[in-house]
């Protein structure tokens, strides 16, 4: 079983984000259901993550999600343009969601954040 935190920023691009596309609330359970859980708990390989290169460590990965189907964003499929940042502790079993973004209003991941949460995290 996979614990899940959310963290308060995140909660909030997620409430923001939810505004804009109606669908992101159970596009997202699909997505820790159909995604994440068969990836860590079953092995199962994904192209849909990647590992943020200087952001992993021995006890943490950190990951990109760039393939989130999004049913608000039709037409996009999977490359619906929605993005989430999230790091993975694998003895703790353990998702922290960090940010999540619309590709569309920036291009790229908060970096700092990420490096704050990692510090706040493994210290």
């Amino acid at each position: 079983m996979i614990n899940y935190e959310f963290l308060p920023k995140f909660e909030k691009d997620f409430k923001a984000l939810f505004k804009r596309f109606q669908t992101l609330d159970s596009d997202f359970e699909r997505f820790k259901k159909f995604s994440l859980e068969p990836h860590f708990e079953q092995k199962i390989e994904t192209s849909s993550f990647v590992k943020i290169e200087g952001s992993c460590g021995t006890k943490y990965l950190s990951y990109k999600v760039r393939k989130f189907a999004c049913r608000a964003l039709m037409g996009k499929g999977s490359h619906s343009g929605i993005r989430i940042i999230f790091i993975w502790e694998s003895d703790l079993r353990k998702i922290t969601f960090v940010e999540i973004y619309f590709k569309g209003d920036k291009p790229l991941e908060n970096k700092e954040r990420l490096k704050r949460v990692i510090k706040e995290i493994m210290s």
